[in-house]
Parts: C-alpha cells; structure tokens; sequence
C-alpha cells in the first residue's frame, strides 16, 4: 500500500477522546489529527513518539490529516491506523504474498455469514474448494515484560473484545459447516517477532481460541514492512500457543 502524497511526520503531545491526538510539528506549531483506533493502543501512543500521518482530500472532513504511523523511543514502527489491516492483507492475496491463500478464484470484502451475524473480512472462493472465510486482526501489542520484549513477543488482544470472541465463535461455526476459516493476524509492529493469544488479558478469548484450533480453524501470521511512503505485508512470523 503506497501513500500519495508521502506521510508527514510530527512528535505526539497526547491521544485523547479515543479519536484525536494533538501533535508537535518540527515547524513548532501544534496539530489535532484524527485516530481511527479505538484500541487501548498499549505501547503504541507514548507522548514524544514520532508520528506519522496521512492528508484527506475531502473538503468537509474536520479533521484532515489521520494517524497513521509511531515510531517508539526503541525505533519500533507500528501502523495504528486498524483500517489498513484489511487492506494490506487484501492486497498481500492478490499479489501472491501469502502463499497459505492462494489459488481462489474470487475475493470478496464485508460479507455478511453466520448465526451471529457478522461481517467476514475475507472471503475467497473457487469452484474447485470449500469457501476460506478470513478474519483479519491488527497484532501491536509488544509484550510489557522485559524478557519477553526482547524477545519479540506480541500479543492479541489489547483489551477483553467480546467482538473477537464472537468472530471465534462465528469461525468455527464456518468450519463445522464445511469451510475453510483462517484467523489471519497481520502484525503491524516491527519489534513483534512472534504472536500468542492474550490469556492474560481476556482469558475467555484465549480459551476460544484454543478451541477453534482444536475443531480446524487455522492461525496465519505475517509482518510488515515500513516506509513512510508505502506499508505492505512481508513474512510469515509463528504462532505461540
């Protein structure tokens, strides 16, 4: 995913509102930018981390530019912008990058499935296979323990989400009925090395997860590569159970 024009930068005062944060241009002047993660963002949001944000064309938005980038005091870079995860994995199926995902003949985005009724992120389809249904998650929590740090070890989620534990729920329904379901995190933080299910911090969504694994729903990883001109997905990273 390529940004036009390229990201400008400036240096956070703070995140509040869930939606706004206030940064320092190298210029002195101070900016309000919108943040379209409603996530604690752990790690992800320090005040003084270097922050990088696109520019609307939209005339009417109040708020034109949009977060899109942290680099941390360690020089890890992070997207927290939640609404590029689907796109850089769409884009990563369709030039070939995730290799557990090819050979469909159909992707389609936001279709609604299951008894729940939810929204799949992905879903690709072949008349020769069962239907894959994707569910997309932005991994960027870094583990806050030291050794685990340097490590690399990340983590998902940030926070209890009884809307992951129903895609949980909603996945392996899939699976029972026949289909291919793939949870896909895209791990958008560059000192994440592996990922692991947050048991410590929703141990519901751990157990779910652990379940879903166990009727066939499959775990996919991969990282991503960071310019201030261009994001795109890279390489397959495990999954801790």
């Amino acid at each position: 995913m390529k940004f036009e024009p390229a990201l400008e930068s400036g240096v956070l005062i703070k995140r509040y509102k869930r939606f706004l944060a206030d940064i320092r241009l190298d210029d002195g002047t101070q900016r309000t930018i919108h943040c379209a993660n409603t996530g604690s963002m752990t790690g992800c949001a320090e005040p003084g981390n270097r922050v990088y944000y696109s520019t609307s064309s939209n005339a009417k938005r109040k708020y034109p530019n949009s977060w899109e980038l942290s680099v941390t005091q360690q020089q890890h870079t992070i997207c927290v912008n939640t609404i590029r995860a689907n796109q850089l994995v769409i884009e990563a199926i369709e030039n070939g990058v995730i290799k557990e995902l090819q050979g469909y003949s159909n992707l389609q985005a936001e279709i609604k499935y299951g008894s729940e009724n939810s929204r799949i992120d992905i879903l690709l389809q072949d008349a020769h296979k069962p239907d894959c249904y994707i569910e997309v998650k932005s991994a960027t929590l870094l583990s806050q323990n030291e050794q685990e740090k340097n490590e690399g070890q990340g983590y998902f989620p940030d926070a209890v989400t009884t809307r992951g534990q129903k895609h949980l729920r909603e996945l392996t329904e899939a699976v029972e009925n026949g289909n291919r379901s793939v949870l896909f995190f895209a791990v958008l933080h560059s000192g994440i090395e592996k990922v692991s299910s947050a048991h410590h911090i929703d141990p519901t969504y751990h157990s779910l997860l652990n379940e879903a694994r166990r009727k066939g729903v499959e775990v996919i990883c991969y990282n991503a590569d960071f310019s201030a001109n261009e994001i795109k997905i890279k390489t397959k990273l495990p999954f801790i159970t």
